[in-house]
């Protein structure tokens, strides 16, 4: 396993947390490591606890993991909550003044600061944070200038005496924790490299520019409201029009608007949004017309725990709108699949003129990952399909102009004209229609032509299938056990598997990206093998294991499943695979530290 250094802190909403977590990215990120960062806070906007996790390492990190190394409380609270999960190694730095530390475990380090000696804090009252960081950077073996460089670039902004105010509150600590404190026995490395650091929701916005996406509009509702702060901030520059909608029937019905005039088209939401969503899928589905929406998961039903994640979402998304209808769902892998996975499945709405949906959830749309910048490709390869934009001569248009655009073909796909191309004039209606638009119920239901079209547009399915890449199993294929996971979770599976090849129980792992279309088949033949399988999601009721077993009658060996509101850590998994290889158990849940 490889090494890595987990810097948690917490406290109220207000109090800071988030500038800390920043400084500490970005001195991570410059020195060339990795990282995962995720924030579980609260909906409110003072007061409750937030707890903030920093992994960082030199190879990849893709979670939060299991424990903490370096603890920053920043309130009683957070010490009561966290000083109890740490062990040996590990640290934990305070402020003297106004937190009591309690009785660690053995081989905890308490680094007490004397905040009000050190500092100012009539004048500054957040030195503590400041403190605390400059503490911590010594005791992992990071120089001040480090520090220096990063606190220049945070408050330029407020003048040169707030800049050196809080340079002069850093040094403190710093010089403090290294007359006072043991430093831990790994200096932090240092390595070339150089990564991105973004969340999912930038990075879905950032791929959707690269996609050509020149329309986006939403209601802010977290988890997804980061993504149009991106697109508001960059609209001018990337060449998108961008608006906030008064609700998200508007949202769906202008996104839908905006790509019939022939634009790419995309707006974000989360589960109650998505639900209000519904009939404008219906609608865009009926008149085949693309537009990607992205719907970024929260613990539900109803307002539910806005602020914590979940994969609950999965089977309102296979039945969105009613009626059959082709469309594509796909599920990102972690945060810089967010990015690669909006070109593509943009690529496949065009090429078969249906919606594609996109299944993201907190953990990855307000999570930070470092990127290798190399893997973001801003020219990604562009499918508009059978698109026409200009007048010419086309085998859909007669002599007399009469363009069809639902024409009857093999594939289902019928040429795409964008309203204003001379000689293309057609009608656009969310009735069922005929292949020139024309409606087939104002008079009479013509079954004869509702059964033509109906398996014209059920004809891509085919294609879509073909298009959509089937899943592939990661590790040696007769391990002991297999664990089968979806979307976000890929990432602490990985891990979970890793532990458990190092302990001498062989596993494997299968993560489903592409919901829709499933690629039954090839998952049957992958888990034929499987000497143990068992599903992971963060969902009460095991909706992929259920969708899993209503398309291809497979059935896991066992279950793990988390709906707390809290992400999967590797711990989890491995402890249920164990409880459940032992034969105790088909349905592991586990809880989050109550603490946490």
């Amino acid at each position: 396993m490889q090494q890595t250094f987990a810097v948690g802190i917490g406290g109220a909403a207000g109090q800071g947390v988030a500038t800390p977590g920043d400084i500490f990215a970005k001195i991570f990120s410059r020195r060339g490591l990795h990282l995962n960062a995720y924030n579980a806070y609260q909906s409110i906007i003072r007061g409750g606890h937030t707890f903030l996790t920093i992994r960082t390492g030199p190879g990849k990190v893709t979670n939060m993991g299991d424990g903490t190394d370096l603890l920053i409380p920043l309130n009683q609270d957070s010490m009561d909550r966290h000083l109890k999960l740490l062990t040996a190694g590990a640290a934990c730095i305070y402020n003297a003044d106004t937190v009591k530390p309690g009785s660690p475990a053995d081989g905890v380090q308490l680094c007490p600061l004397p905040v009000s000696v050190l500092a100012d804090i009539t004048r500054n009252k957040v030195a503590q944070n400041t403190l605390a960081i400059g503490a911590g950077l010594h005791m992992m073996g990071i120089g001040f200038s480090a520090l220096e460089e990063v606190l220049r670039e945070q408050f330029k902004k407020k003048g040169d005496a707030v800049v050196a105010e809080n340079i002069g509150v850093a040094r403190a600590g710093y010089d403090y924790a290294a007359a006072h404190f043991t430093a831990f026995p790994n200096a932090l490395p240092k390595t070339e490299h150089r990564y991105a650091i973004l969340s999912g929701n930038v990075a879905m916005a950032m791929g959707g520019a690269a996609a050509g996406v020149k329309f986006y509009c939403a209601y802010p509702m977290s988890p997804s409201t980061g993504v149009l702060h991106w697109m508001a901030a960059h609209a001018r520059k990337a060449g998108i029009m961008v608006r906030q909608v008064e609700d998200e029937i508007g949202v769906i019905n202008m996104a839908i608007g905006a790509a019939h005039a022939g634009v790419r088209a995309m707006c974000a939401t989360s589960g109650g949004g998505f639900a209000l969503m519904s009939e404008g899928l219906g609608m865009s589905a009926m008149i085949e017309t693309p537009v990607v929406v992205i719907n970024c998961q929260r613990a539900g039903p109803s307002t539910g725990v806005p602020t914590k994640t979940e994969q609950g979402d999965l089977w309102q998304m296979l039945g969105a709108a009613f009626g059959d209808y082709p469309r594509v769902i796909a599920a990102p892998l972690d945060i810089g699949d967010c990015f690669k996975l909006i070109p593509e499945i943009f690529n496949i709405a065009d090429r078969f003129q249906c919606p594609g949906l996109v299944l993201c959830d907190l953990l990855l749309s307000e999570g930070r990952l470092s990127v290798e910048p190399k893997e973001l490709d801003f020219s990604p390869p562009i499918d508009r399909g059978e698109l026409i934009t200009t007048n010419g001569a086309t085998p859909d248009v007669g002599t007399n102009g009469d363009y069809k655009r639902y024409k009857i073909t093999a594939s289902g796909i019928s040429p795409r004209a964008i309203p204003g191309v001379a000689g293309h004039i057609h009608t656009v209606a969310t009735d069922e229609h005929m292949e020139d638009g024309v409606l087939i119920s104002d008079e009479f239901t013509n079954p004869v032509q509702r059964r033509a079209m109906m398996e014209k547009r059920m004809r891509k399915v085919t294609g879509i299938e073909a298009a959509v890449p089937a899943p592939a199993l990661m590790g040696p294929r007769n391990a002991d056990v297999t664990l089968i996971g979806w979307g976000s979770t890929k990432g602490v599976i990985e891990e979970a598997c890793e532990i458990l090849n190092n302990q001498g129980i062989s596993a494997n792992q299968l993560q489903i990206r592409w919901l829709v279309p499933l690629h039954g088949e090839a998952i049957l033949e992958i888990l034929r093998d499987s000497r143990h399988s068992i599903v992971v999601e963060n969902n009460y009721s095991g909706q992929f294991a259920r969708y899993l077993r209503s398309e291809t009658s497979f059935v896991p060996d066992g279950h793990i499943r988390k709906y707390d509101g809290e992400p999967f850590m590797p711990h989890h998994i491995v402890e249920a695979v164990k409880e459940q290889l032992a034969g105790k158990t088909h349905l592991s849940v586990p809880m989050h530290e109550i603490m946490v």
